[in-house]
């Protein structure tokens, strides 16, 4: 029996620990992680917070959740959020959960999600018109870029070493042989 987008963010918000999704109207837990997916992860939300203004953005780390449906809400990895998006939740004790695009969110793969990271979650995303979608592979060291083109649709680029900058984000730069290396 599906469960109600209600249903979910109140289970959410009352056991964070779990770290509750929602995917075709069933509850999932994100589960456990491996320790280069979770130092990739925290990586880039470093350099991604050293970069960027905190009047303007603030970057999440394994917290909060997109809405792509009523029957379906993810837990990015990484995700930069525009601080005006954040002022309606302010004070409320709700769910952190954001259905605006997003300028990045970014997956990071691991053995235990890999094929659903790509599979789901990067068609999902795209249909939000998030402006920027990153997979980061630390075991194959790789980063593809899937960026919003101005017809909706998206280009796609692969990375494996050097300076990456997301399009959304001026002036901010990822270095991917710090990262990986």
């Amino acid at each position: 029996m599906p469960v109600s987008e209600e249903t979910y963010r109140q289970l959410a918000v009352e056991d964070p620990e779990g770290k509750w999704e929602l995917y075709c109207g069933a509850l999932r837990r994100k589960p456990g992680m491996t320790l280069e997916h979770n130092r990739a992860a925290d990586e880039l939300a470093y350099v991604l917070r050293s970069q960027l203004d905190p009047k303007q953005f603030n970057v999440r780390v394994d917290k909060g959740a997109v809405r792509i449906s009523a029957q379906n809400y993810f837990i990015p990895d990484v995700y930069v959020i525009p601080v005006e998006l954040q002022h309606p939740l302010r004070g409320t004790r709700a769910l952190e959960w954001y259905d605006a695009p997003l300028p990045l969110v970014i997956e990071v793969w691991s053995p235990s999600t890999g094929s659903s990271d790509l599979d789901t979650r990067l068609g999902e995303y795209q249909r939000r018109g998030d402006l920027e979608i990153w997979r980061v592979h630390p075991y194959e060291p790789s980063l593809t870029a899937w960026a919003r083109q101005p017809d909706g649709t998206y280009s796609v680029r692969v990375y494996t070493e050097g300076l990456v900058q997301p399009v959304a984000l001026p002036g901010v730069t990822v270095d991917l042989d710090t990262l990986f290396g």
